[in-house]
């Protein structure tokens, strides 16, 4: 593959530190989730790789509604990401939920999230390795 993006990151300090990227247009702290034993008050990887997902799989229906001539430009993407003890370690599930327009037939929808999900480099990245499951709103 002949990246056409690089995107570069620093992490310092695990889920209690901060995430810089290369041009400093990302700065945020990190913090593990109350629920994982921490204080809060920062993102965590979790978050973060919800939102990259999300914006990535939006862009992937938008291309495959307009190869179809359908309008999407008021579809939205949430994804859901879970962490758990997999094994000795951890994994990760994904929940996308897609809502479409509502002059976007439950079947038009469904396949062209299918098609989306063919071509959204995250899930293709993601395949096999994690459990994503796609809901159709």
């Amino acid at each position: 593959m002949d990246a056409l993006y690089t995107a570069a990151a620093t992490a310092t300090h695990g889920r209690e530190g901060r995430a810089v990227s290369s041009d400093g247009t990302l700065d945020l702290p990190l913090a593990a989730p109350v629920e994982m034993g921490g204080d809060g008050g920062g993102t965590n990887p979790e978050q973060l790789f919800a939102a990259g997902y999300a914006a990535c799989f939006g862009s992937a229906l938008a291309l495959v509604g307009r190869r179809a001539g359908v309008g999407l430009a008021d579809a939205a993407v949430t994804a859901e990401v879970g962490i758990g003890r997999e094994g000795e370690g951890f994994g990760l599930a994904v929940t996308l939920r897609v809502e479409l327009p509502v002059e976007v037939d439950e079947a038009t929808g469904r396949d062209l999230v299918g098609q989306a999900h063919q071509v959204c480099p995250y899930s293709r990245a993601t395949r096999g390795n994690i459990s994503v499951t796609l809901v159709v709103e």
